[in-house]
């Protein structure tokens, strides 16, 4: 069996690991799909009849449709934040709890530890996303996404949540306690509000805006929002999703594989 081969079955075995963790302890599962889902009700119901007034086509009587239609691709990037949250915990159980002293000990491929957890959590927050989105659309969402958008929209979705799981996890690595393990990845959870999931990046300052404008966030949402509505991507915001996602995995696995390196010889 060739080293590739190895990995991958190892990444499989752990994989399927963290997909029974998912269902025997749904608690954290349950906890990252409720948070968007009441975030867009409060801003649907609370917020959407003046934020929806201010939109182009936001008329008296559409305001809260239009700002539903609006605001809920910022939610699913919301979700994507609350998985990265679910990533770093998860293996920092593993890395304070002595499960990575008894892989050493058995013939396991160490970058597939890392994948597993990936992987994992890039399936729960595909879960997540589709729960958001059907709960968008029982509130009236009515996308004008045709087959081929919607097949675009769930592979950019999954690209994304894979991305910044890396992250997520190599985070959660650097925390000393479980309980601290979300502390880093809270800032995904901001990036949201300081890009165009709210409001749109124009009645922002002008620093502000400059920042927006570039941050990773606002070219996910901006992205899945021309998806969304049936409309090709913006080419700046599409090309800028593709590099920062590139970014994300590449430096996610590299300070994540560093980490699980050093701190598995400590724990032999």
């Amino acid at each position: 069996m060739t080293s590739f081969t190895a990995t991958a079955a190892d990444s499989g075995t752990m994989f399927r690991r963290n997909l029974l963790h998912m269902l025997r302890y749904p608690g954290l599962t349950v906890f990252v799909i409720a948070i968007p889902v009441l975030l867009l009700l409060l801003f649907v119901y609370v917020f959407g009849g003046t934020l929806g007034a201010g939109l182009p086509g936001g008329g008296s009587h559409g305001a809260i449709q239009e700002y539903l239609a609006y605001v809920v691709p910022g939610i699913l990037l919301i979700g994507v934040a609350g998985i990265a949250n679910g990533a770093s915990i998860g293996i920092a159980q593993d890395m304070t709890e002595g499960i990575v002293a008894r892989f050493r000990s058995m013939a396991v491929s160490r970058a597939a530890v890392l994948n597993g957890h990936v992987l994992g959590n890039t399936v729960q927050g595909l879960l997540c996303l589709a729960i958001v989105l059907g709960v968008g659309l029982l509130m009236g969402l009515r996308p004008g996404a045709g087959p081929l958008a919607w097949l675009t929209l769930v592979v950019f979705l999954a690209l994304v949540c894979f991305a910044v799981s890396w992250v997520a996890v190599a985070m959660g690595m650097t925390a000393k306690t479980v309980e601290s393990a979300s502390n880093w990845p809270m800032i995904f959870t901001l990036l949201p509000f300081l890009g165009s999931g709210f409001v749109p990046t124009s009645s922002m300052p002008g620093w502000l805006r400059q920042f927006a404008d570039w941050q990773p966030f606002t070219a996910f949402i901006e992205t899945a929002r021309d998806l969304l509505a049936g409309q090709a991507p913006d080419a700046r915001y599409g090309w800028l999703s593709l590099l920062w996602c590139a970014l994300f995995v590449v430096g996610g696995y590299v300070w994540a594989r560093s980490l699980y390196e050093r701190k598995s010889v400590g724990a032999s």
